[in-house]
């Protein structure tokens, strides 16, 4: 092993070098200018020519001694090794892989290489620090269409869900597949189409209730799946009928007492019997078992009951129950509930009568009154379509910031920053200028600018906020930027992307401050709106308005456990008392 200084340009390049993929022009610029700048900083490997020459053949390095010849060095340093047994493959290899990380086409190809040398996967993946369940899984690709390996060598990868379905598949079908998906030069490869095409339906051994002897009499074989998890059986077979029919057969010979086989519906449900009602807790003797198969072939298990059937009387006339395995089933008469649905509809009604008078005339603290909004935003009869992120839904968007102002006696207890950060968080998810269902509409303009929102806008002169700008609106921001309009739409779009590159711009139109026609107009029809218990039909109106009268219909999600869904509520009647008194509050 000896440094030498060659001309670059009598080094020879090694045909079977280990990365073809071509490296990005960024990266070569970034190279070119270190080598103009400091030289090589790691000479190329080369070995001695062995077919006779006096020359040497680069083992590692070709893209610096391409560039050095670029940046017009005489001389470059070389490290010059003896030729190795496999050619430099596993040098070349490591190098590359250290260097930087090679993509899976050529790590594939350079593992095929060490393979046809006579190196083993278990040595491969020692001298690779790699698991040999990587190494199998990157043999995979030696099943996945040379056309499409040629476009994966691009950069242009696959997920490895998308390249596991690929690799699965035949080259038949690939090549199919592939000439009706093929992209046009230079596009990226609709991959997602192309593995959904060449998707087929997996029913996995993990699922299976049967044995091997069931196994080997449908003629199931199951294949490993090196994509899998290690810890989780990967086993499966693309033979569904097989597999169903051998799992129908299991659940003929343990079909539990009282048991049946039942079918699944559209939506993958269990079809009952007739008059049979699941049974959600813990199963009594006398309740009956239905096995089924999902959509994943697995066997599941359900438990129903079916309706007790009264018996004829005997022939003694004395109302005994004779026969039957429900013998010792007595017919029990109903028991009338304490209170009836329509009691309990009018201690709704009571209730809510009392409660709109404490707010109207019982003294409220104002962090109580703050606290209290909250709470009832959680409500569940308040629909909030919220412009905020997150994964909460429905009611459980605001009783998350409710459950903090109570203390551990589920009593309402808490300071003055809690109930303060209860308030913002209620507010954020209630507030949304998001066009769409979220949109709060005129309110949350008018909130933002009285906390002063404006100063939290993001900058807006970028290119995509000024594309959606017409030209004479973009001429009116070079106007009030004192930036020079030019003959093209795109131009001065350009030139003000280049100005508030270093400056903040926020379009008028982006402003929170409301138009103020459009205020006064929203501000006139608010003042229409009742006050809180004040009758429609005093001041001449139409019973429209009468939130009262109009009620909305609640979905089957709203319906309280044990309560009718369509009962007849009672209508009610406005008292004068209480609604001067709510009036005047």
């Amino acid at each position: 092993m000896q440094i030498i200084k060659v001309d670059p340009r009598a080094l020879k390049e090694n045909p079977d070098r280990m990365r073809q993929s071509k490296s990005s022009p960024q990266a070569d610029a970034l190279m070119l200018a270190t080598i103009k700048a400091v030289g090589i900083v790691q000479p190329p490997v080369v070995a001695p020519e062995t077919d006779g020459g006096n020359g040497y053949i680069i083992d590692a390095g070709h893209r610096r001694v391409r560039l050095a010849i670029a940046a017009g060095l005489e001389e470059i340093e070389i490290l010059v090794v003896d030729a190795a047994n496999d050619n430099g493959a596993m040098r070349s290899m490591v190098e590359n892989s250290v260097r930087e990380a090679l993509n899976p086409v050529d790590q594939w190809r350079g593992i095929e290489r060490l393979v046809a040398l006579g190196w083993t996967e278990e040595a491969i993946a020692v001298a690779l620090a790699l698991p040999v369940r990587q190494i199998r899984k990157l043999r995979l690709l030696a099943n996945v269409l040379p056309a499409m390996l040629e476009q994966m060598a691009l950069g242009d990868m696959p997920s490895e869900q998308q390249l596991r379905v690929i690799a699965a598949a035949g080259q038949v079908d690939q090549k199919e597949v592939w000439k009706a998906h093929k992209p046009k030069k230079g596009d990226t490869a609709p991959w997602w189409h192309i593995a959904n095409a060449l998707t087929k339906k997996r029913m996995y051994a993990r699922d299976a209730s049967f044995g091997d002897d069931l196994a080997q009499a449908y003629g199931i074989e199951w294949v490993e799946d090196l994509f899998a998890p290690a810890d989780e059986d990967g086993r499966y077979t693309t033979n569904v009928e097989c597999f169903l029919g051998a799992q129908h057969e299991w659940m003929t010979s343990n079909l539990p007492k009282r048991g049946a086989i039942v079918e699944v519906n559209s939506w993958g449900q269990p079809e009952l019997p007739k008059k049979g009602s699941q049974v959600y807790g813990k199963p009594s003797k006398s309740d009956h078992t239905a096995l089924y198969l999902d959509r994943d072939g697995k066997v599941q298990t359900v438990h129903y009951r079916m309706p007790e059937v009264t018996k004829p009387k005997g022939a003694s006339g004395d109302g005994s129950v004779t026969g039957g395995d429900d013998a010792d089933a007595v017919a029990t008469p109903k028991v009338r509930p304490d209170v009836t649905q329509k009691g309990h509809d009018m201690i709704g009604d009571f209730r809510t009568d009392a409660l709109h008078d404490a707010l109207g005339r019982a003294p409220i603290e104002d962090d109580m009154l703050m606290a209290l909004m909250v709470l009832a935003v959680a409500g569940q009869n308040v629909r909030i379509d919220s412009g905020a992120d997150g994964t909460f839904y429905g009611g459980k968007r605001f009783s998350r910031h409710v459950v903090g102002l109570f203390d551990e006696h589920g009593k309402l207890a808490f300071d003055q920053d809690t109930l303060r950060v209860a308030v913002r968080s209620v507010l954020i998810d209630v507030l949304s200028c998001r066009r769409g269902m979220s949109n709060s509409g005129m309110v949350a303009r008018i909130a933002g600018e009285a906390i002063g929102a404006d100063e939290f806008l993001p900058n807006m002169g970028s290119e995509d906020f000024l594309l959606c700008l017409s030209r004479q609106a973009l001429e009116a921001s070079c106007a009030e930027a004192s930036v020079q309009p030019r003959p093209k739409v795109r131009e001065t779009r350009t030139a003000l992307v280049e100005h508030f590159a270093t400056k903040y711009f926020v379009h008028p139109s982006g402003r929170f401050a409301p138009p103020a026609d459009e205020l006064l107009d929203w501000i006139r029809a608010a003042s229409a709106t009742d006050v809180v218990g004040a009758s429609p039909q005093e001041d001449g109106e139409s019973d429209i308005d009468d939130p009262s009268v109009d009620q909305p219909e609640h979905d089957t999600d709203d319906v309280v456990e044990g309560e009718p869904e369509d009962a007849d509520l009672p209508d009610h009647d406005v008292h004068d008392e209480n609604s001067d008194q709510r009036a005047a509050a």
